[in-house]
């Protein structure tokens, strides 16, 4: 809107535009108030940005600096290592003891993972069908995943005991022998397997209960309608709708699996010898379970462990964007 006033001085006319002064004013307040909230944003973010900077980004910086320079006892207390480049890594691949321990890792990571899902799904099924204590039973099921990993290795450890395992005593009242479950190369690394199942089959549990309450009842009628049995509709119905859930437990378990450590080192220290060892137990024995620690060495192993954790991860978001495509 134009507004014609007059000069009392002259007399001539001029103009003015009345909407100029308000227009600017709520452009003003406008930045204003972004900026506020751009600021109010970057304070909600910076306790994440600084925790994972702190515990995650350093530690990774940290442990590719290891793996590149030459460390010994003295040179990482001053921190003056020389540079080595790769050679921590030629070191563990000519190394006679990474074969074992990237099959065991294999080996112990398969497992795991693939008994954790059936055991967890056939729970998740057999719990959504709904009855009488189902909620009791499904919480009595966490109580693996709740134990500290201590505990739980403990109880295993004298579960496996070879003399006063209840293990043994069981088999004693069937006629059978005992079996050295720790102590023995044949069977050290089957044990720490079962223990490691036992506590991963709640997590498993849970997220793929979750998945199933998602799923629609009415599809399961629609298919019972058109005369499939109960083992047709899992395959035709819940195995197919539970894929993307499956995916990501698949997923968690694998990298959490690919890193356990405390169980293995409290159950058998990876042996006897390099039976049960695994990466993670032999990253620790190269660091720290010797009087002239291989700092170097040690860390390298770790930067593998996290090259194939990164390798699935990215396969799993690859395979994610196809399904979505």
């Amino acid at each position: 809107m134009t507004i014609i006033r007059t000069d009392r001085h002259d007399g001539r006319p001029r103009a003015r535009t009345g909407a100029s002064a308000p227009v600017a004013t709520g452009s003003v307040q406008q930045r204003r108030q972004r900026r506020a909230s751009r600021f109010t944003a970057l304070a909600f973010l910076a306790p994440l940005t600084i925790y994972l900077a702190v515990f995650y980004v350093y530690p990774l910086y940290r442990n590719l600096d290891l793996s590149l320079r030459d460390y010994t006892v003295s040179s990482f207390v001053t921190g003056d290592a020389p540079f080595s480049g790769l050679d921590n890594f030629r070191t563990v691949l000519d190394d006679p003891a990474f074969g074992p321990a990237l099959t065991h890792t294999m080996v112990f990571t398969l497992a795991s993972i693939v008994c954790q899902y059936t055991a967890g799904l056939a729970l998740a099924v057999f719990f959504n069908r709904g009855f009488r204590l189902s909620a009791t039973l499904r919480a009595l099921f966490l109580i693996p995943w709740l134990l500290p990993l201590i505990v739980s290795a403990s109880t295993w450890s004298w579960m496996f005991n070879s003399e006063s395992g209840v293990l043994n005593y069981g088999l004693s009242l069937v006629g059978a022998g005992p079996v050295d479950w720790l102590s023995s190369p044949d069977w050290s690394l089957t044990s720490v397997i079962i223990a490691n199942i036992w506590i991963g089959i709640p997590f498993n549990l849970v997220i793929l209960y979750s998945g199933l309450q998602n799923i629609p009842a009415e599809l399961y009628e629609a298919a019972s309608l058109d005369g499939a049995n109960p083992w047709q509709q899992f395959w035709r119905v819940t195995f197919p709708l539970l894929r993307p859930v499956s995916a990501i437990t698949l997923l968690l378990g694998l990298v959490y699996t690919l890193k356990v450590f405390d169980l293995i080192w409290i159950m058998t220290r990876g042996g006897p010898g390099d039976s049960s060892s695994t990466l993670a137990t032999w990253s620790y024995k190269l660091g720290y379970g010797t009087l002239l620690p291989k700092f170097g060495p040690g860390a390298a192993v770790g930067n593998i462990l996290i090259l194939i954790a990164l390798a699935f991860g990215l396969l799993y978001i690859r395979v994610q964007r196809k399904q979505e495509a």
